[in-house]
């Protein structure tokens, strides 16, 4: 399985995600999880003690509406950390809610809202796990008191965030 779904990135242009094992979150809705940030991992989650309370789901075209990122589920005020190694590329208010965007190898950004940003600057180098803020409670769409809202994109496309995980959905393609 597990290079069943490591052939699929690949394929897919994503870079392969350290094997670990799912977080509690992924088992069923209402799951608990703890899944503390892993050193020397190429990329980790961005928040502790979350779940996931509403997955990517894009829109069969890129005008309809849809849901562009992962919603993780926290407690307001947890520590927000870059999910991967790279460059601020983007630290400051977007409509009204603090926003992070970091660029990666390989052409991939990963960005990061509503949080409460802490001292990060556009040029800033950041290391996998390093802090970038508090999260911020009052996400449009989430059912708890604060959600990160954590998407991913390469170019133009957005990808699904839990991919760099190795937890995306697996689709298969054809040959």
């Amino acid at each position: 399985m597990v290079l069943l779904l490591t052939a699929l990135m690949v394929l897919s242009g994503l870079p392969a995600a350290p094997e670990r094992p799912a977080p509690a979150s992924m088992l069923g809705p209402g799951t608990a999880a703890v899944d503390r940030w892993r050193v020397g991992a190429e990329f980790g989650w961005p928040v502790d003690a979350a779940r996931v309370a509403r997955r990517f789901d894009p829109p069969p075209q890129p005008w309809l509406a849809g849901h562009r990122g992962t919603d993780l589920a926290a407690a307001p005020g947890a520590v927000v950390r870059a999910a991967g190694t790279g460059t601020v590329v983007f630290a400051g208010q977007v409509a009204g809610r603090g926003v992070v965007s970091v660029a990666h190898a390989g052409g991939l950004r990963t960005t990061y809202e509503p949080v409460v940003v802490e001292a990060r600057r556009p040029g800033d180098m950041v290391a996998a796990g390093e802090r970038l803020g508090t999260l911020a409670p009052g996400h449009p769409g989430c059912p708890e008191a604060a959600c990160l809202h954590w998407g991913l994109r390469r170019g133009a496309d957005y990808l699904d965030p839990l991919t760099l995980l190795g937890l995306g959905r697996v689709r298969l393609l054809p040959l």
